[in-house]
């Protein structure tokens, strides 16, 4: 499993695939599992077919690593048109955003200006009483951008609490990371990790990733992150992680309706339903745009064995 995860972390990072793998048919259909559609009509009509369900969902325009001024600034116009159309919607979505999308690897200044622009128009939705986007979710990328990524994080939220912030389980060091957002009462999802990473900044074995999950994961609904007013978001697709999880909170007396969970557009749907069904709040991260393929060999490597889930499913096609 480990040389899987790491062809296709390998395969993210090439150029060369980017530009020539997408225009194979078999590629194509692979992602279509994953992923809506490339326009964000497509990503609206996933969350409004969702949320009759009563499936939330987290939108993202993908994207990363932007070196032009122009270019963060249209994608930052394109996410505000899009906060236009889920409010206008009434829909129960959120929006998520990487930070090198808005300008990070060109001018923090900058970039940290585009991120006040979404979070401020997210903002205006509470304060007009209209359906409200709660929070807007900064992502976080390679290890290279954990520090800037939770400064910048910081010092939105000392103006705007509706700010969120993910953090990987795969990292070392997001032990203390975590403890430092509890303090801050923070909105934090809580991921895996899929990115390549050198062992002394990451965890490499699956199982010491997935038992630091379970440690982070009731950190983040631990007591003292309840009564700080923490929002713990746990995006998982691993079943027996989420078992345990849901049967921990249970032993702490934590209400279903107080754990919340997400998945990825395509995985586990069956499990998807059933946790809204059951009373959890249940959530879908629903990703467009024509960047798709880096996003779509991580998500492969996060769980090798979306491999063969997907490989399965072209063959029954």
């Amino acid at each position: 499993m480990n040389l899987i995860r790491s062809a296709l972390l390998k395969a993210s990072e090439s150029a060369w695939l980017r530009e020539q793998a997408p225009r194979l048919g078999f590629v194509r259909r692979g992602a279509q599992r994953f992923l809506p559609g490339e326009s964000v009509d497509d990503a609206l009509a996933a969350a409004r077919r969702l949320a009759e369900n009563n499936i939330a969902t987290l939108l993202t325009h993908l994207g990363e690593n932007v070196c032009d001024c122009a270019e963060a600034a249209s994608v930052t116009e394109d996410y505000l048109k899009l906060l236009d159309r889920i409010r206008a919607a009434g829909l129960p979505s959120e929006v998520s955003v990487k930070l090198t999308q808005l300008g990070l690897d060109l001018d923090r200044d900058f970039c940290y200006a585009n991120l006040l622009k979404l979070i401020e128009r997210s903002n205006a939705f509470h304060s007009t009483g209209g359906p409200a986007v709660k929070t807007l979710w900064i992502d976080m990328e390679q290890s290279a951008y954990v520090e800037s990524t939770l400064d910048l994080y910081r010092r939105a939220r000392q103006t705007y609490a509706n700010t969120g912030v993910c953090v990987q389980a795969y990292l070392r060091r997001t032990e203390k990371d975590v403890e430092a957002l509890i303090a801050l009462g923070a909105s934090v999802r809580l991921v895996k990790g899929a990115y390549s990473e050198p062992p002394e900044i990451a965890f490499s074995r699956k199982s010491d990733v997935d038992q630091n999950f379970l440690r982070l994961a009731k950190t983040l609904l631990g007591a003292d992150a309840r009564r700080a007013g923490v929002r713990a978001v746990m995006a998982t697709h691993d079943l027996k992680l989420i078992a345990r999880i849901i049967d921990w909170a249970a032993q702490e007396g934590i209400a279903k309706d107080q754990l919340e969970f997400a998945m990825l557009y395509g995985i586990q749907r069956a499990e998807q339903l059933r946790l809204a069904q059951d009373g959890y709040r249940s959530g879908v991260l629903v990703s467009y745009g024509s960047y798709w393929f880096p996003w779509f060999m991580r998500r492969l490597a996060e769980s090798p064995a979306n491999v063969f889930f997907l490989i399965r499913n072209l063959f029954s096609d």
